[in-house]
Parts: C-alpha cells; sequence; structure tokens
C-alpha cells in the first residue's frame, strides 16, 4: 500500500489549522483568589496578541485547587510566536507561582460540531484541520542552552558519560531516544517519547545520575539556575523548550544504515518561523523523492533558534543540498536571506552539529 505525503507529515504546525491550548493546573493551598486576580490580568493583555480567538477559565467544581485554562488561536505558529516569547514567560510567572502542577496540551482543531459552533462568528483566515493526521505516538521535544565559551570540552565530557535512566516511566509512557549535540557553546538536547511528554520529563528530572549531570554543568552555564528553587527552575526550562513545529519519515522501518545528524540554522532576527516552514517544505518536496537519503525530520523552532533533526541513510556527501534542505533552483539563496551567515551549502555545513550522545531505549525495557 502507498503511503501519501500527507500520512507521512505527523506533525505540522504550519498547515493553517486553528489550534486549541489546554492547560492543566493544580493550585497550592490558598492561592486561588491570588490566581484568579494573576489570570484577569493576563486576559486582558492576551486579547491583543495577533491570532488570539478567545480563552475560557474553568474550576472544577469537585476540587476547588483543580483550574482549567483553554485558549482559541487562529493558527500554530501566532500562539508558538507568543508562548515562545520572554514577554510570555514574565506573563505567566505569578500564574506559576501557585500551581504546584502545570500540564500544558495544544490541539489542532479537526471538526466542530452543535449549535454553538454553527453560529459562531470566526476570523475568515481561522481553519479546520483537513484530516487526521497518522504517527507512531512518539512525541518530540528539545531543550537548548548554551555554556561559557571555553567550557565546551569539559561539557561535553559530562553530559556524554552519565548512566541512562530507566527507559519505562509507568504503564503507558516510555522514554525511546536521546539525542544530545552541539555546536560551539550551544547545547541542544532532543527526545522522543511514547505516551506523556510531560510524565517522562518529570521521571528523568527525577532519576539520581540526571540529577548530578544536571548540577555538575550549572557552573559552566551562561544563564544561572538554582535546581533546588522550583520557580527557578521552571523559568529556566521554560525558556530552555524549543518545541517540534514539524516532523516527517518515510514509511519504511528505520534501517542500520541511517545515521542521525543535527543541523543548527541561527536565523536573522524575527526571520525564525518563517525559516522553520521553509525547511519543512524542503523536507516535504525530499520526501516526494524516493531516491532522497533524508529518512525523516524533525524541525524544532523556538524565536531565531531553528534546529533541524535528521536521519539520513548514506553519506552526506551523496545529496548534500537535500541533507542541509537547500535542494532544488535558488534555494541556498532563500536559505541565505533567512540566515545569519552567509555561504549557502558551506554555510550550513558549517552548523552541523557535533554529536555527543545518542541513546536508544531497549526494545524491551
Amino acid at each position: 500500500m502507498t503511503t501519501t505525503l500527507s500520512e507521512r507529515v505527523s506533525q505540522s504546525a504550519f498547515d493553517g489549522s486553528m489550534l486549541r491550548v489546554v492547560l492543566l493546573m493544580d493550585l497550592h493551598e490558598g492561592t486561588q483568589q491570588r490566581f484568579f486576580e494573576a489570570y484577569e490580568k493576563l486576559r486582558n493583555d492576551i486579547a491583543s496578541v495577533p491570532g488570539h480567538i478567545s480563552d475560557q477559565l474553568c474550576q472544577s467544581f469537585e476540587n476547588p485547587s483543580q483550574w482549567l485554562i483553554t485558549s482559541e488561536w487562529e493558527s500554530a505558529p501566532q500562539y508558538l510566536a507568543w508562548v515562545n516569547s520572554e514577554h510570555h514567560a514574565e506573563q505567566v510567572r505569578p500564574l506559576g507561582a501557585c500551581a504546584r502542577s502545570m500540564r500544558p496540551l495544544k490541539f489542532t482543531v479537526l471538526r466542530e460540531t452543535g449549535r454553538g459552533y454553527d453560529q459562531a462568528s470566526r476570523p475568515s483566515t481561522a481553519r479546520l484541520q483537513s484530516t487526521p493526521r497518522l504517527g507512531a505516538g512518539i512525541v518530540r521535544h528539545a531543550l537548548t542552552f548554551t555554556v561559557k565559551p571555553g567550557s565546551e570540552e569539559d561539557v561535553a565530557e559530562i553530559l556524554s558519560s552519565y548512566a541512562s535512566p530507566a527507559a519505562r516511566v509507568d504503564d503507558h509512557t516510555r522514554l525511546c531516544r536521546t539525542s544530545l549535540f552541539m555546536h560551539g557553546n550551544r547545547v541542544v538536547r532532543t527526545v522522543e517519547v511514547q505516551g506523556d511528554l510531560m510524565a517522562a520529563l518529570r521521571h528523568v528530572s527525577e532519576q539520581p545520575e540526571v540529577r548530578a549531570v544536571e548540577e555538575a554543568i550549572n557552573p559552566y552555564l551562561e544563564v544561572d539556575r538554582d535546581l533546588g528553587d522550583p520557580e527557578s527552575a521552571r523559568m529556566f526550562f521554560m525558556r530552555a523548550a524549543v518545541p517540534a513545529v514539524h516532523h516527517i519519515a518515510a514509511p519504511e522501518p528505520e534501517s542500520a544504515e541511517v545515521q542521525r545528524h543535527a543541523i543548527y540554522y541561527p536565523a536573522k532576527p524575527g526571520c525564525g518561523q518563517a525559516l522553520a516552514r521553509f525547511l519543512a517544505r524542503q523536507d516535504e518536496a525530499a520526501a516526494r523523492r524516493s531516491t532522497s537519503p533524508v529518512r525523516s525530520s524533525s524541525i524544532f523552532q523556538r524565536d531565531d533558534i531553528v534546529v533541524r533533526l535528521i536521519d539520513v541513510r548514506g553519506p552526506v556527501k551523496a545529496d548534500p543540498e537535500t541533507v542541509y534542505g537547500v535542494s532544488g533552483p535558488r534555494k541556498a539563496a532563500v536559505l541565505d536571506r533567512l540566515t545569519l551567515a552567509p555561504g549557502g551549502r558551506a554555510r550550513s555545513a558549517h552548523h552541523t552539529m557535533n554529536l555527543i550522545t545518542d541513546r536508544r531505549a531497549p526494545a524491551q525495557s
């Protein structure tokens, strides 16, 4: 059976679909009124954000410490532009200070039914997702941070020498793969999780070997953090998060000859989202060619940081244009207009990240 291109794209922020964001929160006792007041301020601020349509605040009628915030957006890129901004981090700090736990969920809108939606008035640019996406139930996420120049070798040694945490989180969640790369003093860690991403991240952070590594690299970080202070740790990891915005994969199983690479694309100010969209289109165009060496590609983007994680069959030099996302007439010139350093394919090769460790969970663990 032939797999269509749309079936191979299991995640995309660039299909124009409306986005529904759900934030589940469990508050510290006695903070309900303070939380409500913080939400009221946030609600007024967010009303003027481009792409925002509406929001709701709900309180559990069973447990007054449990709250739910939902918001609707014209598209995922508009939401991501807001949620990944430094302004957003400061806006939600008062909410986070009230919360024992926070769990954000993001959904593109596929169908709407009922009288309320029949009568709803929405922007003409808001569209529904056309068809359900297929996938293997894998959630992809990345973290990035910088270390002090001159400490790169020490940091690489620390990050490559720890014992892998247990892959099994619970009956429904499993840590499948962790890949860690460096380029200059920038560190990028990508994770693949089957099941609940937040549960997996909590599981990893609680492992003694991981906590020891995090403490060991603290003196080398350019941005200070205190992992013993929950608010300091939460803000650090919020700012370090780089969400996946696009994923496409070949239909056949991965083979031993496939190698993992990461490319860091430093976007010009304000061009990060356009750059990620350009690379997504390049990957979709390459997927139409059966001879493409790129068997899967995940694009991560936050502000002007763009990282493309690719699994490549055979040597990179066999088809460097496809590997670096500049295949086709004038594509290198487009990439040059969106990134800081000139140089087309040579520039992309220059920003290939160094693989520090690539760990896969055993088939059964």
